[in-house]
């Protein structure tokens, strides 16, 4: 294809700097809400990674426990317990799509498949997560969808992004000239345009008003035709940064991953186990339980010093705990939180959510702090020889 001179080459850094009136065009408005889906996401991928206990079954905050007790609160709570026995894949499946959308975000490349996938990422965990929030603007996973709705819509809005750059080198490649967005009122636009003819158009109907909504060239006619081809093809340039993106992403979810495991350590909740004195597994359905006239044996009450904690299997299956508040005073509770589903633990005097902080009355089991919409649910045990009971 012969060039033509009619455009001189725009140097892509051009995109860098704001052009008259950015304020008025959305990719610059969007610039902070960009920011900060980006650096979040990137953020919620490495602290899964680097942190063993997400993948650690034992674990309360883990990745398994969650699944398994979302079948409590999420409606589709059914699909997401047949992935238990494939939860650690999933895990990371979940931290490297959230890297990879972060990323993708924050440099503005390919923004929309990375807005999609952060919306598609954001709605599947209120479903599994923040569903039965209350009210719904308390749950800060539809918050999420809704903001990166813009994103899907307008990509990264030719602001500050590789795609931004990659256009303009493909628009300078084919002589088109400069492809950056600026903002104008459709005044200045219809009085510099060759068939305005006194207010009317001459490349429509005769006697056709100007006007925005059937203006040809906004519509894209061929007069803009030229300019948009080459600007919308993927080239080598963007299979290389792509390749370069993703070995990086590689590399840094290693080092997270390597450096959480050389810091940290996966451990189990601190409480007790009444069935043996082990770690139980959480969500477990097998009870070690058994009947008796006093009610059902849980465990020796010496597993439970005063001030302490300890575990077991509710007869339904869900994880309990019991604590000795004070000297001879039991209080047991199911240690499904309400918000989420994942297994409290006591710590501090306190019952606490190791996954979104909420925090419970150990004596009560009443909400202190949320986003726990409610209590938690009460047992009755008494202390009979040494031994503990759970009450019908």
């Amino acid at each position: 294809m012969a060039r033509s001179n009619e455009f001189p080459p725009t140097a892509p850094t051009k995109a860098v700097t704001p052009p008259p009136h950015a304020s008025l065009l959305a990719g610059w408005a969007l610039v902070p809400l960009r920011a900060f889906l980006g650096i979040t996401f990137i953020f919620a991928s490495l602290q899964k990674l680097a942190n063993p206990a997400f993948f650690t079954a034992s674990n309360p905050a883990s990745i398994q426990a969650q699944l398994i007790a979302s079948e409590h609160f999420s409606p589709i709570g059914a699909l997401n317990k047949h992935l238990v026995g494939v939860a650690v894949p999933v895990g990371i499946a979940i931290a490297i799509g959230e890297l990879a959308i972060g990323i993708g975000c924050l440099l503005g490349f390919w923004t929309r498949i990375a807005a999609l996938g952060g919306l598609a990422l954001s709605f599947m965990l209120f479903l599994t997560v923040s569903f039965h929030a209350h009210p719904y603007f308390t749950g800060a996973d539809i918050v999420f969808v809704f903001a990166w709705t813009p994103f899907v819509i307008a990509g990264a809005g030719g602001v500050w992004s590789v795609d931004q750059y990659l256009a303009q080198r493909r628009a300078n490649d084919a002589y088109v000239g400069d492809v950056s967005v600026v903002a104008t009122t459709f005044a200045s636009l219809a009085a510099s345009c060759v068939s305005n003819e006194n207010g009317t158009c001459a490349a429509q109907r005769k006697g056709t008003a100007c006007g925005p909504e059937r203006c040809p060239v906004l519509r894209g006619g061929v007069e803009t035709k030229a300019v948009v081809a080459p600007v919308a093809t993927i080239d080598r340039r963007s299979v290389v940064i792509a390749s370069s993106v993703a070995a990086g992403s590689v590399v840094l979810a290693g080092a997270a991953a390597g450096i959480g495991r050389m810091f940290n350590n996966a451990g189990s909740s601190t409480a007790n186990n009444l069935a043996g004195g082990t770690t139980t597994t959480v969500g477990s359905a097998a009870t070690t339980t058994t009947n008796s006239a006093n009610g059902t044996l849980i465990g020796a009450a010496s597993k439970v010093p005063v001030g302490s904690a300890a575990t077991f299997t509710l007869p339904n299956g869900d994880p309990g705990i019991v604590i000795q508040t004070s000297a001879g005073t039991f209080e047991c509770f199911d240690a499904v939180c309400t918000h989420a589903g994942c297994t409290v633990g006591y710590s501090g005097g306190l019952i606490m959510c190791p996954c979104h902080g909420s925090t419970f009355s150990a004596s009560s089991g009443s909400v202190i702090a949320g986003p726990a919409p409610t209590g938690l649910k009460k047992y009755t045990v008494k202390d009979i020889n040494g031994d503990l009971y759970l009450q019908a």
